[in-house]
């Protein structure tokens, strides 16, 4: 069994515990990169052209013999209409919104992907190459004393992450904000965030005082899943587990 560090809210070492046998799972980032896709997938609004677009004129064509092309034109002017090929006509092969984007994955497969995205946590080389910033003396993944879990105030936090060593990661998501590229930033998303720490916990309260810094995610255990582990389909989050929810872990294998 793998031991690791349990910090207090000083950054000071106050125990040791061991892992539990998830952590000793397999990585396997080819299973973990297909449920990332298929979470997305399913995630998907089905979208399509109306049905009627690029129909609604009076054309007819003017028949052969006639020296000029066949298309069907505008009764009422010269203008083509309606043929795929042409100005203003209807599209060819548009999206429908009949089509079904959900897509299946096997449970053992989900099982597998959870539970190598959580041993991904504990190594140190994949955490750095997600770009995470952390004192290289921690113990991977990061568990803290439970008292984390009643902090009350925003700077408390702050304090507690830069006294354990990773509030540099913090820093970095928030430095990394920026404007979005293409059309999105006009549809409600006009920011990009990079994923900072992920707070496991088995209580509400951290999410109050933890919400206002970027790129956090706090969840509970049972809500943990692909999206929370491996954002974007890679796995090595920089990961906080309380002690609490790390012992109830213990029981999931």
């Amino acid at each position: 069994m793998v031991k690791v560090n349990v910090y207090g809210l000083d950054g000071t070492e106050k125990e040791k515990i061991d892992l539990p046998e998830v952590f000793n799972t397999v990585y396997r980032p080819d299973i973990i990169r297909k449920t990332f896709n298929v979470l997305h997938s399913n995630k998907r609004q089905p979208y399509g052209a109306n049905p009627l677009a690029g129909t609604k004129h009076a054309t007819a064509s003017v028949g052969k013999g006639r020296g000029s092309s066949r298309v069907p034109r505008l009764t009422q002017g010269r203008r083509a209409a309606l043929a795929p090929c042409v100005v203003g006509g209807r599209r060819a092969h548009p999206p429908r919104a009949e089509r079904n984007w959900k897509e299946k994955m096997n449970k053992k497969e989900k099982q597998i992907a959870c539970k190598s995205a959580i041993a991904a946590t504990a190594d140190k080389e994949l955490v750095s190459k997600r770009g995470h910033k952390f004192d290289n003396k921690l113990t991977l993944p990061i568990i803290i004393d439970d008292k984390f879990e009643n902090i009350k105030k925003t700077k408390e936090v702050i304090n507690a992450f830069d006294k354990m060593g990773i509030y540099d990661d913090v820093l970095r998501a928030n430095s990394g904000k920026h404007i979005r590229a293409g059309k999105g930033k006009r549809r409600g998303r006009k920011y990009k965030i990079p994923k900072s720490i992920l707070i496991v916990s088995t209580k509400d309260d951290i999410k109050k005082s933890s919400n206002n810094l970027l790129g956090i995610d706090i969840i509970k255990l049972n809500e943990m899943n692909i999206e929370h582990l491996a954002p974007g389909g890679d796995a090595g989050r920089l990961t906080v587990f309380t002690k609490t929810a790390l012992k109830k872990m213990g029981g999931n294998k």
